[in-house]
Formats: structure tokens, C-alpha cells, sequence
């Protein structure tokens, strides 16, 4: 099951029509000059690309015209969350309904939220949810500078289809751009980058491998090594068993368990074929002292995994010192999957898998992820217990 986050800011775009430049603060002036809400117009044209696939889709959404009409209208599965005094009316919606909305959902673990809007509605949506959530935006704004939005409500539903039906996704970091409106209305455009979100990016790579492109396998996996050496700076790194996270290894210069469990802090080998008595002891030791010096702990564990190719088992075989346990103590959002795109491809389409014995955190785990399948190179995968 696919799960979506769905919120549409029901005023998007009101001000464009009637030359107001924008919708910030001008809802009464646009209607009065006549104009009409098509925000959930557009939203319908992209969500109608899923209609086909409704048995595989959940929807959690925002109340009425923030989400849930639509839905009801277009009979997807779905429940609303809990957000205060939202009626009809257009004037009952407001950013803060959209950030509320958007923590609930990323809490709620959806694979992706979607949102209809322009650049104000981007703004909300990273304030919410931040840099390393899945992201989709339907462009309904007057104005889009934000690299979050697909081309065209269509082309979003494309890309939702593809999701859905567990196609290689590829995803990278958009930036999240808005300008003043008021001195846009004066013919004044000054923009600011606001950070960056998650979202699905071109997929050039499913179309080079149908012409007959082919990874070299030593380049991208240098790659992959300098995103997470990167990625892993100051951080006590719990690296995987495996061909992938050996190259690694040997691109930080240091030994390598090929078929076990090695401990490296400030790419130095700290401790080599631990168990997992020796890694929670290991990481409580590390998080203790970085709290001992009012450090903020969380993210200063990371763990480095890959999959068994052909097979697609990220947790449960062959690496069973990754416990429950030892996977909660580093915690779910701090977990590095990599893989190249050519051993995705070689799943067929075929989910990722995980089997820890513990069934609560294989449901945690599920979903669709990030795997980086070279430098700023990410792709989407979905993972799920073999059961």
C-alpha cells in the first residue's frame, strides 16, 4: 500500500487571474475582481493518474477543500487529520493548517506528501517537514521559482503512477525559493532560497538503460563512497556487511569484515566484527558523551547498509548484529541504504526487503526510502517485510 500525504492550499493561484501578482494577503481583492479557487482542479488532474491503481493507495489529507472533497469525490481510500475551524470557506484555511497538517503526515509515515500551491505553500511544507522527506509538488501558484514542483499537474501524476507501481524513482534536493510580493507588485523581483526538500527528479537513468547505457560499476561506487563519507563527518558510523560498504571502507583507507559489522568514528577503525552486545554498548557510550557536552545527540550515530543482490534483504540476513534493538539506539532517520542502480534494477522491481524479527519495526521500516546510488544521486525504493 502507497501511502500519501495530500494538502492543497485551497487559495493558490486566486491572485494570478485577476493580475494581483500573487495570493498572499489579497484573497478579499481577488475575489472581489472575480476570482475563482482551482486549486483542487488541478490537484484532481494528477491524482486521476492513480485512479487505475486505487486498491494500492491510501490517502491521509487535510479536512473539506484542503484534501478531503477531493478525495471523495475521486473514491480513494482515505482519513483526515485533525486540523481546528477549517470550513468551506476559503477564508477558513490557513498557512498554519498547512504546517500542522504536514507534521501529522510525516509523523504518520507517509511514503510521500503531496501539496498543491505555489512558492508560499513550498515555504510551509519545509518549515514542516524539512530536507530529507519525500515531497511533491502540483504547481496551482502565481508564482513558481521553487525547483519543488513537477512541470504541469499531469506530469505530477505521471510521476505519482510511477511511484506507485514501484518504479526506480529517482529523487534529489530541490531548493525552495519565494520572493517578496509586495515588491514584486511594484516590478521589484527579489528571491531567497529557503533550504531544499526531497522530491522526484527526471528519470534519465530508466531511460538511458532502455538505450543501452550501463553503470561502470568502480566509478559509481566511488561515487556512492565520497556522498557518504560526506554524509557521515564527525558521526560514530556502523557499517554494514557487503561488497558496497567494503568499497567504502577501503575508500576512507581503512580494513574491512566483509561479512560482518565494523565501528569507525572520524574515519578511524574503532572496532572491528562486533556483535550486538559491543554495538549498543558502543553507540550508548557515544551518545552519552556527545550529551555530556550539551551536543544535540540526535543524528550522531549513523548506520551504512546495503542489500544482498538478487535477493533484496537489507536487514535479517547475514547481518543479524543489526538487532531491533541496536536499530533503535541509532534511530530509523539516521539509516544510509546504498546500492547501485544497476543491482536495483537486477530486482526486477521487486521491494526491498526487511526481516528483523521484530514486527513492529519491520511495519516502521516499510515504505518507500532513500537509497544513494552515487554522489547527491538518490533514488526511492520500497521497503517492506517479506510477509
Amino acid at each position: 500500500m502507497f501511502n500519501i500525504g495530500l494538502i492543497i492550499n485551497p487559495v493558490a493561484g486566486m491572485g494570478g487571474s485577476v493580475a494581483l501578482k500573487g495570493s498572499d494577503n489579497v484573497i478579499d481583492e481577488a475575489i472581489a475582481l472575480g476570482a475563482k479557487a482551482k486549486s483542487n482542479d488541478r490537484a484532481r488532474i494528477a491524482l486521476s493518474a492513480l485512479i487505475p491503481y486505487q486498491s494500492d493507495v491510501h490517502i491521509i489529507t487535510a479536512p473539506l477543500n484542503m484534501g478531503q472533497s477531493l478525495c471523495e469525490s475521486l473514491g480513494f481510500s482515505h482519513e483526515c487529520i485533525t486540523v481546528d475551524e477549517i470550513t468551506q470557506s476559503l477564508h477558513s484555511t490557513s498557512e498554519q493548517h498547512t504546517l500542522d497538517a504536514a507534521k501529522q503526515m510525516k509523523e504518520r509515515g507517509v511514503d510521500c506528501i503531496v501539496f498543491v500551491g505555489g512558492d508560499g505553500t513550498a515555504r510551509n511544507i519545509y518549515s514542516a517537514v524539512g530536507d530529507n522527506f519525500p515531497v511533491l509538488g502540483i504547481p496551482a501558484g502565481v508564482k513558481i521559482h521553487s525547483g519543488v514542483y513537477a512541470i504541469t499537474p499531469s506530469a505530477a501524476g505521471k510521476v505519482l503512477e510511477l511511484m506507485v507501481t514501484n518504479q526506480l524513482v529517482s529523487v534529489m534536493g530541490r531548493d525552495v525559493m519565494d520572493i517578496d510580493e509586495s515588491l514584486f507588485r511594484d516590478g521589484i523581483v527579489k528571491a531567497k532560497r529557503y533550504g531544499e526538500m526531497l522530491v522526484p527528479a527526471e528519470l534519465t537513468y530508466m531511460q538511458a538503460v532502455k538505450m543501452g547505457g550501463k553503470e561502470s560499476d568502480e566509478l559509481v561506487l566511488t561515487d556512492i563512497a565520497a556522498d557518504v563519507i560526506r554524509a557521515v563527518e564527525d558521526k560514530l558510523v556502523i557499517m554494514g556487511s557487503g561488497s558496497t560498504t567494503q568499497f567504502i571502507m577501503e575508500e576512507m583507507g581503512l580494513d574491512n569484515t566483509l561479512l560482518g559489522v565494523d565501528v569507525v568514528l572520524n574515519e578511524e577503525l574503532i572496532a572491528s566484527d562486533v556483535n550486538e552486545q559491543q554495538l549498543l554498548s558502543l553507540i550508548n557510550k557515544h551518545k552519552n558523551e556527545h550529551l555530556n557536552e550539551n551536543r544535540d545527540e540526535q543524528g550522531q550515530v549513523t548506520l551504512v547498509v546495503t542489500l544482498i543482490g538478487g535477493q533484496g534483504h537489507v536487514f535479517g540476513r547475514g547481518n543479524q548484529q543489526l538487532s531491533p534493538d541496536v536499530i533503535r539506539a541509532i534511530g530509523l532517520d539516521n539509516i544510509i541504504i546504498v546500492a547501485t542502480k544497476t543491482k536495483l534494477e537486477a530486482l526486477a522491481q521487486r521491494p526491498l526487503l526487511v526481516d528483523t524479527g521484530d514486527v513492529n519495526l519491520d511495519n516502521e521500516l516499510s515504505g518507500f526510502v532513500k537509497v544513494t546510488t552515487g554522489y547527491n544521486d538518490y533514488v526511492m525504493v520500497q521497503m517492506k517485510n517479506p510477509d
